[in-house]
């Protein structure tokens, strides 16, 4: 009975499916980040009868076959691109990337991440971080006796004080960019970590090499569509109760085969 162990590939399936969209629904609030979706491909086939084989009895090619399918299983939980609306904070350390790019922080380890989680912070020694603490790259460190910041859309950072006319440069911020942005590795904190698959990192000045450019005061908001994760959750939570009734039907078969005298 082929249909219990095709039933159960089914409904992992759609239970896979619905972890993927309670985790989109999740994060609806979160700055920058971007919906995932569940992709699956068919399981193996039992190839009873090849098409294209020869017919024993009259010597006829066969032109399709008797092909059975052994389920479904996952491929892929790929990232949606798309970038959220944004919203205006009024922060001086609050940046949203306008298009493509990503900043780049240094982890306690030495390693580099990337996030487009623009709400940054000033550390007790003025340097600018993430809220976790890791520092931004490059270094910027703002002046304890700065009156503020401004950052125009090229990432420079200008502090103002109240003794000088003229703004003082700080820093400049840059951006990131991949190859592959789908295959950067999640590990939270709104952070990615390059990988084989994402290709290293392309640094440039925001603006530049088709990078996006930095708006400061705003943020970005998650791209989370929740009618579309609704409907989607509906989808599956009907796929889930197909597969059980035909669990149910598998079951009650094998029971009547059971129950021949």
């Amino acid at each position: 009975m082929r249909a219990l162990q095709i039933a159960a590939t089914g409904m992992s399936a759609q239970q896979t499916r619905v972890e993927v969209i309670s985790n989109n629904l999740a994060n609806m609030s979160t700055t920058g980040y971007n919906a995932r979706r569940a992709e699956f491909a068919d399981l193996h086939y039992q190839q009873l009868t090849r098409p294209g084989t020869v017919s024993a009895n009259d010597g006829t090619t066969i032109p399709a076959g008797v092909q059975l399918g052994l389920g479904v299983r996952p491929t892929a939980v790929s990232v949606t691109l798309a970038q959220g609306s944004l919203t205006a904070t009024n922060g001086d350390l609050d940046l949203a990337i306008d298009g493509n790019g990503y900043l780049e922080v240094t982890l306690p380890s030495g390693i580099s991440a990337y996030t487009r989680d623009g709400g940054l912070k000033r550390s007790a020694d003025g340097q600018i971080v993430t809220s976790d603490g890791y520092p931004v790259v490059p270094d910027i460190t703002i002046p304890t006796d700065a009156r503020s910041i401004a950052i125009n859309a090229s990432g420079e950072v200008y502090a103002y004080f109240s003794d000088q006319v003229e703004a003082q440069l700080l820093g400049q911020f840059t951006l990131a960019s991949f190859t592959n942005e789908k295959g950067l590795e999640a590990m939270g904190s709104n952070l990615f970590l390059e990988t084989g698959a994402s290709g290293p990192p392309m640094v440039a000045t925001p603006g530049e090499d088709g990078l996006g450019t930095v708006r400061q005061g705003y943020l970005e908001e998650s791209s989370v569509d929740a009618v579309r994760e609704i409907t989607e959750l509906i989808k599956a939570q009907r796929g889930y109760e197909l597969n059980s009734k035909v669990i149910s039907a598998a079951d009650q078969m094998l029971g009547a085969t059971t129950q021949v005298r």
